[in-house]
């Protein structure tokens, strides 16, 4: 698989561009026998290409979610590629998007750049089965969910089951699309485990390790 995917080469966001304080460049699209103006978020979505860069959050699953069911409902069926690079987030929001993942009809084919950690590893190893691909140098890391336990003895003892259900469920999914035992999973998940390309692809977390194209 060509890790650019439909959209034939790979962009920076503009999310990054305004970031660094450079304006968001405007590229010329010819469709339906006319030009128009599009930015580079536009064009990658024309392109059925998304991102999640940065930590998963609300906003961050939100965005993904809404272009996800948008493209499902432009051309239900063809594939959607999606780029991570991200360090993970709260678990509410991954569990959102891993689920509009599975909702969809569209494959999902996954593209780790730089790393997939925590959430991100779950949405990862989530993409479709053969379409899952990783760069030479990107990593993965799991581990059990975070949770900053405080106030009375009874809340604390609510939030200590939610986290442990979390725990639970992140790694079934895990297992589900790995292939590997849950007990396995949940033993390598009790401190950060990092994995690079090749370990990635060995413990079932991705499909294939991307080449470089040869230099002209």
């Amino acid at each position: 698989m060509s890790l650019l995917g439909a959209a034939g080469r790979l962009p920076a966001t503009s999310d990054n561009l305004e970031a660094s304080g450079l304006p968001r460049p405007i590229l010329n699209s010819v469709s339906y026998q006319r030009t128009r103006e599009m930015s580079i978020d536009e064009l990658l979505l024309e392109n059925r290409v998304i991102f999640l860069i940065g930590e998963i959050g609300p906003a961050s699953s939100a965005r993904v979610m809404m272009q996800m069911l948008y493209l499902e409902n432009q051309k239900r069926g063809q594939d959607i590629n999606f780029y991570i690079n991200s360090p993970g987030g709260a678990v509410d929001d991954t569990l959102a998007m891993y689920d509009t993942m599975q909702f969809i009809s569209s494959h999902v084919a996954t593209f780790c750049i730089g790393r997939a950690y925590s959430g991100g590893a779950v949405l990862l190893c989530a993409g479709h089965k053969g379409k899952r691909v990783i760069l030479p140098h990107a990593k993965v890391m799991i581990h059990q969910p975070y949770g900053g336990v405080t106030g009375q003895t009874t809340d604390i003892q609510i939030q200590a089951e939610q986290i442990l259900k979390s725990k639970r469920l992140l790694n079934e999914i895990i297992a589900r699309h790995t292939g590997q035992p849950v007990e396995r999973v949940s033993k390598d998940g009790e401190r950060d485990k990092f994995f690079d390309a090749a370990e990635a692809k060995a413990y079932g977390l991705v499909d294939e390790i991307a080449a470089f194209p040869p230099k002209a």
